[in-house]
């Protein structure tokens, strides 16, 4: 069973867990747990994907009830009408607040995109970003003999194949956990020694206006245990919220789930 944040006659969002596929894919032929599957079975009527998390990344992922909902809320993506936020835990201290504008090459696949063109333009990807807490454990990484770790509130105002992951990389704080861009040997130690077996990166909010009734819409997902856990011995608990899931700035006549 999925967590189920926020349902209506319309839309429905979830807490997507790292490591769940959206959707079938022949990539992952093996893979026989999918969100959009489980979401429809759970609620017992079809739904349409309306964008998309990395399987390792965790959080807010909303779908419509409908083609017509579907495309509404598409359209919204497409036109960067929704706010989306996220958190993550990287390498090192970074403790300032600015707006990366750091174009990137599109990621091809292997496989999928065997045939697209390679020698393409980068595309515009800008990312806000803040930093919220550091701490350095008694940990040894490499050569040296504590390691640092940061709280980073994450704001894209762009939506490019693993933005964030390849703009913290840039920075030099890659995000813990992540196989593909991060720093491995960093990885292996915070899985180790604080239980962070993960990407420590969750989509934890998304900010719309709501296609059918026209009023603002906040949804929320908290945090698994994995974070909660790493949260505690980093001494972070009380910094993000954890029990917030939907927020109306208006009455919208429909029931809220929590």
């Amino acid at each position: 069973m999925l967590e189920i944040i926020y349902q209506d006659e319309w839309l429905v969002a979830v807490n997507k867990p790292s490591g769940w596929l959206v959707h079938r894919s022949w990539l992952d032929r093996d893979e026989k747990v999918f969100v959009m599957q489980t979401v429809r079975d759970q609620i017992g009527q079809h739904v349409f994907t309306v964008h998309r998390l990395d399987r390792p990344t965790s959080g807010v992922l909303l779908m419509g009830l409908s083609s017509e909902a579907g495309r509404l809320l598409s359209q919204q993506f497409e036109q960067h009408q929704i706010q989306k936020r996220y958190h993550a835990i990287v390498r090192g201290w970074l403790t300032d607040e600015a707006v990366l504008d750091y174009p990137l090459v599109e990621e091809l696949d292997k496989i999928a995109d065997k045939h697209a063109r390679e020698n393409r333009e980068p595309q515009s990807a800008i990312t806000h970003y803040k930093g919220l807490a550091t701490v350095e454990m008694p940990v040894p990484t490499g050569r040296y003999p504590t390691t640092r770790y940061g709280l980073v509130q994450l704001d894209p105002q762009t939506g490019r194949k693993h933005q964030l992951r390849r703009h913290m990389s840039h920075l030099r704080h890659p995000i813990i956990g992540d196989s593909k861009h991060g720093d491995l040997r960093q990885n292996r130690s915070a899985a180790a020694s604080f239980g962070c077996e993960r990407m420590m990166l969750h989509a934890s909010q998304l900010s719309l206006t709501h296609p059918f009734t026209g009023e603002p819409l906040t949804l929320r997902a908290g945090l698994d245990d994995i974070w909660m856990q790493a949260l505690e011995h980093f001494g972070w608990r009380g910094l993000l919220p954890e029990n917030e899931r939907v927020e109306f700035t208006a009455h919208s006549g429909q029931d809220e789930q929590h």
